[in-house]
């Protein structure tokens, strides 16, 4: 097999991977707007609830079990350690990088697919352009600009969401740590 045989197959191949590269740009615009309707909900929720969550924090040290404080709505890394009071706090910071993690692997991820989406349309718009045909060369400018921009918009609205929700979650571990520790130098 000698190198122009390896070139086309190569590009015949890369020809056939857009498909499936803008299906996936496209479900990962729509997962991000997904994240982000979840998002303004849980912030609804926090700020309905901030009043019950500083009760409940408050209430931590309370031994009788019927005043402890149960979960709060919005408050998710709060919510997780009520409903197992023996997680550690490294126990919580996995539960709160578990719960990033979609996000996060979006955010790198959608870039790249809009980068490959982007690329893989120039091979046929310059060949386009060394025939002198010009529809040819905006048809698939058109595809790669707009697989970019579906890209960096999906990275854009993921990247913003858990970036709040990480500090959401530092807050609340803040919260629980002074707790967390008393309890771990008794056991």
């Amino acid at each position: 097999m000698n190198i122009a045989q390896i070139e086309l197959l190569m590009y015949q191949v890369s020809g056939l991977l857009l498909p499936p590269v803008l299906i996936m740009i496209i479900l990962l615009f729509f997962y991000a707007f997904f994240i982000l309707g979840c998002f303004a909900a849980q912030y609804l929720q926090r700020l309905r609830n901030v009043y019950d969550y500083q009760r409940a924090v408050h209430s931590l040290n309370d031994t009788e079990l019927d005043l402890r404080p149960r979960s709060v709505k919005g408050y998710r890394l709060f919510s997780h350690y009520q409903g197992n009071n023996s997680k550690t706090t490294t126990d919580l910071e996995v539960f709160a990088l578990k719960e990033l993690e979609k996000q996060r692997i979006v955010t790198r991820i959608a870039p790249m697919l809009g980068l490959v989406a982007t690329m893989i349309p120039m091979g046929p718009a310059l060949k386009a352009l060394a025939d002198g045909n010009i529809q040819g060369i905006s048809e698939n400018l058109a595809i790669a600009f707009a697989a970019v921009i579906f890209g960096l918009m999906t990275a854009s609205i993921t990247f913003w969401t858990a970036s709040v929700k990480k500090r959401w979650f530092v807050s609340e571990l803040n919260d629980l740590k002074t707790y967390l520790a008393k309890k771990e130098m008794q056991a």
